[in-house]
């Protein structure tokens, strides 16, 4: 239901063409763009992390129309400067392109497609993905969910027991499952994921290995010359639900890791998960701190001058994989729904 409101409210301000009317006013200085799949689609009448994907196809046609809309496509080093600077007088908006975890797929199906229209991007690694020690617990998730005939789960004081035969099932157990997890804290959510994995016959290591960049890969994307590599923590844990020395372990030593394994500077950060109740002021006041230039959320909006002064908290625009048409990305690079979203405010930083 909230996905066909969310739909139903791109369609009608795309119908109705106000966004481009407002568009001048309201995108600010560019926009942070956030991936993370790219690969052929694969359709599953069960698919909870649908939103995590796009198709190479989709992504090509998102940066024609980006580069239609006269979008300059930005390095993040070089849209950094422009936000400490207040922006190039006279200058169209820009675009930057982020990728989170660090995904084989990136290099296999966004790559040629990134080169074709030369696009510069960054991508975002967990040192712990590369090194296999870390897990992908909502793949693991949405993997045991799909094998389960039942969902047997202990959250808590509660004891859960959700029938899981049809697609409809295991989507009502994932939402039932999925959610009060993330409200809780981050160990208990890893025990419990893991016990349904085990239950279920998934190999969290595997999939790890299968979906996931090697060193040698990611040495090999961080030479390439439209690519910056950033950090993305040691093992992809929701940092607020941390005390204060594994929140800053998680940021200095994937840093540190990144940087000898790279024989290079890395001075920009994603936040896992990234919404306020995974990084807050604490995270973004650390990150600051180890000297990261810039440190990006998944709080919605695009940047403003105002940015300058919160250069590690800034929101990016998620291109969902429930959503790939051009008349949403569209509505979303005006600015237009983000004001409505936002309610008129330009900075999300608390």
């Amino acid at each position: 239901m909230r996905d066909r409101i969310i739909g139903a409210g791109f369609a009608a301000l795309g119908a109705t063409g106000l966004h481009r009317v407002a568009a001048p006013r309201l995108r600010g200085l560019g926009a942070l763009l956030m991936f993370h799949h790219v690969r052929p689609a694969s359709p599953s009448a069960f698919a909870p992390n649908g939103m995590l994907e796009i198709t190479p196809g989709f992504l090509d046609a998102a940066l024609t129309r980006i580069k239609a809309l006269g979008y300059r496509l930005l390095p993040l080093d070089a849209a950094v400067a422009e936000l400490r600077a207040g922006g190039v007088p006279g200058a169209p908006p820009f675009a930057v392109l982020t990728f989170d975890d660090g995904y084989r797929d990136n290099l296999v199906h966004a790559l040629p497609v990134l080169e074709r229209h030369a696009a510069p991007f960054t991508i975002y690694v967990t040192t712990g993905f590369a090194e296999r020690r870390a897990r992908l617990w909502w793949v693991e998730l949405e993997e045991a969910i799909r094998r389960a005939e039942r969902v047997e789960l202990s959250i808590g004081e509660a004891a859960l027991s959700l029938p899981a035969r049809s697609a409809a099932e295991k989507a009502a157990a994932w939402k039932a499952v999925y959610w009060p997890l993330r409200a809780g804290p981050e160990d208990r959510l890893l025990a419990a994921v893991a016990d349904l994995a085990d239950r279920h016959g998934v190999d969290g290591p595997a999939l790890v290995a299968e979906l996931c960049m090697d060193w040698d890969e990611i040495a090999a994307l961080a030479r390439h010359p439209l690519a910056t590599v950033g950090a993305h923590t040691l093992s992809h844990p929701r940092l607020a639900h941390l005390d204060v020395a594994e929140m800053r372990t998680e940021l200095g030593a994937a840093k540190t890791i990144l940087e000898e394994r790279l024989g290079r500077p890395v001075v920009h950060l994603a936040y896992p998960v990234g919404d306020p109740g995974s990084a807050g002021r604490r995270e973004f006041a650390a990150a600051a701190a180890f000297g990261y230039a810039s440190g990006v959320t998944t709080r919605p909006g695009l940047l403003h001058g105002e940015h300058a002064g919160h250069l590690t908290a800034l929101p990016r625009v998620s291109v969902n994989g429930f959503w790939q048409d051009l008349r949403h990305l569209e509505v979303l690079l005006s600015g237009t729904a983000f004001a409505l979203w936002n309610r008129g405010r330009r900075l999300n930083v608390a």
